[in-house]
């Protein structure tokens, strides 16, 4: 009897220690925005943990860069000054690197319409002219309406591809595109208390305005954060009620809702390798900034989300996010973690035949994304220009020998 009560004190003593740990680890996802997706991370478990080692991979690594030069209060000389130095450093610094197609660090420029400044523009077109990257549609609004916001996404549109020769076109129809992400993370209205946004039918907004995919997500920290995560797919406006793309149907998995707005999400991963109070889990979010620099550890970190289209598996689309105007991310961006990181994948390539990766730009990655969904068994090069096409890059001035030499051509056979 006395060695029973013995063992049942012991069970109930672990039950409440591991009661106490959930608990805890509970409180902390709550506090920083995870909670609401928790539920779906731990049914992703499996799907996060099936790989064999003999498959390949092909890291589809895409930077969606909040790009806001006026941040933080900056005067009109700071701001041009950062746009200035990433036109500058960024061929002079990454320009050395070739991925496993021969193509060079390619920056997404997610620029703020509400702050529309010509100068900043043309500066960055001249960069993305070059074949470094491209420039789509960022917006911060409050209080707005949805014809109001037709009108701004419109203007914008117009402004950007008439005057300054960006944005992508439709390749079958010419119909100009853009890609999105929204300011403070409110997409379709989906913060708790209204503001930053104020458009329930914003999906569909965007969408009958030539929005081609939104690259918001992941918010965590934020409340913004959706129940889904570690996926791309096809989210179905409500009109009627906020944040319409918390759930939807993941692209390849049966047919494209002719009325849906594809969203492609980075990585959000529990980093159980870094614990606070030796408990509980940091977040993987995705995030570059001066205190996240990309590492190789981050990178496995990123490659373990899976976020995946069903018939490519062997394709793992990486969408990064930062804001990288702010001199203190420059230090990150434009510096040596960056240049590092790029080595890194260099030298992975060449040490690890089944490793691939590939700089691409949020038109690129929409476009991958959807000849995956078509079952596409071509390589990744040709896929590039699937759907969206811009053709105001040079696609032959900054290529060269890729990474993986004479693997490339043999890369998806």
């Amino acid at each position: 009897m006395t060695i029973l009560m013995g063992s049942l004190t012991l069970i109930l003593f672990l039950l409440a220690t591991l009661g106490t740990g959930a608990g805890i680890i509970y409180a902390f996802a709550s506090r920083r925005g995870f909670n609401r997706c928790l539920v779906s991370y731990i049914l992703q478990t499996r799907k996060r943990r099936t790989r064999r080692h003999t498959d390949h991979i092909h890291a589809l690594i895409c930077i969606a860069d909040h790009f806001e030069p006026g941040n933080e209060g900056a005067s009109p000389e700071i701001a041009m000054d950062r746009v200035r130095r990433w036109v500058e450093m960024y061929p002079r610094l990454l320009g050395q690197f070739r991925d496993s197609d021969g193509m060079p660090p390619r920056h997404s420029f997610f620029y703020p319409i509400e702050q529309y400044n010509p100068e900043h523009l043309d500066l960055l077109s001249e960069l993305c002219s070059a074949g470094f990257g491209e420039v789509e549609v960022h917006l911060h609004h409050d209080d707005d309406t949805a014809e109001s916001l037709r009108a701004t996404l419109l203007k914008a549109k117009e402004s950007l591809s008439r005057r300054h020769g960006l944005l992508p076109r439709q390749k079958d129809s010419g119909e100009l595109a853009y890609g999105f992400v929204h300011g403070n993370w409110a997409l379709d209205n989906s913060r708790s208390d209204g503001r930053w946004c104020g458009v329930n039918n914003e999906l569909n907004v965007l969408r009958e305005t030539g929005c081609y995919a939104d690259f918001t997500l992941p918010s965590a920290p934020s409340s913004t954060q959706t129940r889904k995560i570690n996926s791309i797919y096809y989210a179905r406006d409500d009109p009627h009620r906020p944040r319409s793309h918390d759930w939807g149907i993941d692209v390849g998995v049966g047919p494209a809702p002719p009325d849906a707005l594809m969203l492609i999400q980075g990585p959000l991963v529990l980093d159980w390798r870094r614990r606070k109070w030796g408990l509980a889990p940091r977040i993987e979010n995705g995030c570059l900034q001066s205190n996240q620099p990309p590492t190789s550890e981050r990178l496995d970190l990123w490659l373990r989300a899976k976020v995946q289209v069903p018939r490519r598996p062997d394709w793992y689309f990486i969408k990064l996010h930062t804001h990288g105007a702010p001199e203190s991310n420059q230090r990150v961006l434009l510096g040596d973690p960056m240049v590092e990181f790029h080595r890194t994948l260099a030298l992975r390539s060449q040490d690890d035949p089944r490793f691939h990766f590939h700089y691409v730009t949020a038109r690129e990655m929409f476009n991958l994304a959807r000849a995956a969904e078509a079952g596409w068994t071509g390589s990744i090069s040709e896929a590039r220009d699937y759907e969206m096409v811009w053709d105001g890059h040079s696609s032959t001035s900054t290529r060269g020998p890729s990474a993986s030499g004479e693997r490339r051509g043999r890369a998806l056979s």
